[in-house]
């Protein structure tokens, strides 16, 4: 099976995809070779690029204030476990106390590394970080892979607050919705969505032995899915058959 998620709005957009680079840079990390350790340093700063927006810092924080204030009110309830209420709540705390102490946008303490801003002026330019151009570089990509490691782990620290706080935030929103069974008439669907709900995230698994990719597009209003077929010209064609795919709305 192969999960799609499709974001309703560019808040959660911004959030799937820095925790898409997140969970790239923490496997680049833990491998040994140093065009890995390469990868990492580039991703690092694909995050901070993503991240350093003024108010992202204060929409993670009122977004982690909102999801407390929403799971406080089920407090009392008897199908409700208290126990795993305050373990949630607690977590939620504790990651709005971790981010809200960093001072600046994210990455800001990386931005006074005058040896890294060096790397990360020249990493986006094709083969700009060859051993003539940044001998340094070379040299510390030579260094036993621990010691890469322990650096590239200090250096992650300063978006590692951020990434936990999306990461909780995420988790919620996939959790609120329920998937349902839904079936793509001639590799088309669409479904009007709910009036009084606003919607945040879908969530679409299909089989991957199908051999077909959903095209999704949604507003507030209705979701569309088409579905396509990767042919032997090696182009998208659109497919004919009645295929069923799992679908999850998360408000």
């Amino acid at each position: 099976m192969i999960l799609y998620e499709y974001p309703f709005n560019e808040r959660i957009r911004t959030y799937l995809r820095l925790e898409h680079l997140f969970s790239r840079l923490v496997t680049l990390v833990g491998r040994d070779d140093p065009l890995d350790h390469h990868f990492a340093l580039h991703t690092l700063f694909e995050m901070i690029d993503v991240a350093s927006r003024a108010d992202m810092k204060s929409d993670v924080l009122k977004d982690l204030e909102r999801q407390k204030q929403v799971l406080n009110g089920y407090r009392g309830n008897p199908a409700i476990s208290e126990a795993a209420l305050d373990e949630v709540v607690g977590r939620i705390e504790n990651y709005f106390s971790n981010l809200s102490q960093l001072s600046g946008k994210t990455g800001h303490a990386l931005n006074e590394n005058d040896w890294l801003m060096g790397i990360r002026s020249r990493i986006s330019i094709p083969g700009g970080t060859c051993e003539f151009d940044l001998p340094a570089y070379f040299d510390w990509q030579h260094k036993p892979a621990g010691m890469r490691r322990e650096a590239l782990i200090g250096w992650c620290a300063t978006v590692q607050p951020l990434a936990d706080a999306i990461g909780m935030l995420l988790q919620l929103q996939r959790d609120s919705g329920v998937p349902q069974k839904v079936m793509a008439t001639g590799g088309q669907f669409q479904q009007n969505l709910p009036q009084g709900r606003t919607f945040q995230l879908l969530r679409l698994k299909i089989n991957s032995a199908l051999g077909l990719i959903p095209e999704i597009s949604g507003n507030r209003l209705m979701v569309s899915v088409r579905l396509v077929r990767m042919g032997d010209d090696q182009r998208l064609h659109t497919a004919t058959d009645d295929a069923s795919f799992e679908l999850t709305l998360c408000a």
